[in-house]
């Protein structure tokens, strides 16, 4: 008979066990607890999406959001949040987005992907996460993408950081960290003693030296228009003097690629998608009447 973790009531379990079992049930917490920041906008564009188009239910709704999502390699919450913000298509035929036009992609060769039309979202951010660690010096650091509705910055990957921090900074506000002022300001944000430096809050000291970071680079995405798209975080485990010239401008130039690159992103594959779900949403479901209309048949 065995207990929990597969141990037996009487065998005390080995130090490589317990580290794996508490390393198990961090990612297990993580994964809650990002599917709990998740789930209200995609339960609210489920109910856009069953009243829009006469859907039998939610699940119904889900699994149109779920199939589009998949068909253009886009995060479920993006597409949710996509749905919620965009402006109701104008009648039940035809696009949802009538005379847009198809953009080619901006180049992302500072990060060496050659073919920028064929890579995801989740891969271009890996990607500037991983440059920007090459051009630090560094193993930990993290990517957050701008969220306007919220005025903030949520993470999206992560490496060499610990799930409490991860927690912690899952979403932050306009305060109060260095990206948060990477964001304000548009410009890169070096941080060389975190133990030190005013911009952090109290609870955010406290949260980044847990994790072992003493220093950190916090560089914008920025698009041609100037909005900030989010933020590419490096951090250091001792204090750090100031990049050098050189460091600099290979992060900007990246910066800027990313950020142009997210927003054809959003105007592009995530607009494809959104067509996408309005046509299969008109084929499964029986779209509501205008209330003009319903008015005269009542």
């Amino acid at each position: 008979m065995t207990g929990e973790a597969g141990h037996r009531p009487d065998e005390v379990p080995r130090s490589d066990d317990v580290r794996s079992d508490a390393a198990r049930l961090r990612e297990e917490v993580g994964h809650l607890r990002a599917q709990l920041r998740s789930k209200p906008v995609i339960s609210y564009a489920q109910g856009l999406l069953q009243e829009r188009y006469g859907l039998a239910d939610a699940e119904t709704a889900f699994t149109l959001l779920r199939q589009s999502s998949q068909r253009f390699n886009i995060k479920l919450r993006v597409l949710a949040e996509a749905v919620v913000r965009a402006p109701r298509p104008e009648g039940p035929k035809g696009l949802w987005f009538p005379g847009r036009a198809r953009q080619a992609p901006p180049s992302l060769d500072v990060l060496g992907l050659a073919d920028a039309d064929h890579v995801n979202r989740s891969e271009v951010l890996a990607a500037v996460l991983s440059q920007a660690l090459v051009i630090t010096g560094t193993g930990m650091g993290n990517v957050q993408t701008a969220d306007r509705d919220a005025h903030g910055l949520r993470i999206e990957r992560h490496v060499g950081l610990s799930e409490d921090f991860v927690s912690f900074f899952a979403f932050v506000g306009e305060s109060g960290t260095s990206c948060a002022r990477a964001a304000r300001d548009l410009e890169q944000t070096t941080v060389h003693d975190v133990a030190t430096d005013p911009v952090f809050t109290p609870s955010a000291r406290h949260a980044i030296l847990a994790a072992g970071s003493r220093a950190c680079h916090s560089v914008p995405l920025v698009d041609e228009e100037g909005a900030c798209k989010g933020i590419v975080s490096a951090h250091l485990e001792r204090p750090t003097p100031d990049l050098h010239p050189a460091q600099l401008k290979a992060l900007g130039a990246t910066g800027q690629q990313v950020g142009r690159w997210l927003t054809w992103h959003e105007r592009t594959v995530v607009l494809d998608a959104l067509e996408h779900l309005h046509a299969t949403g008109r084929l499964t479901g029986t779209p509501h009447p205008p209330p003009q209309r319903r008015r005269q048949l009542e």
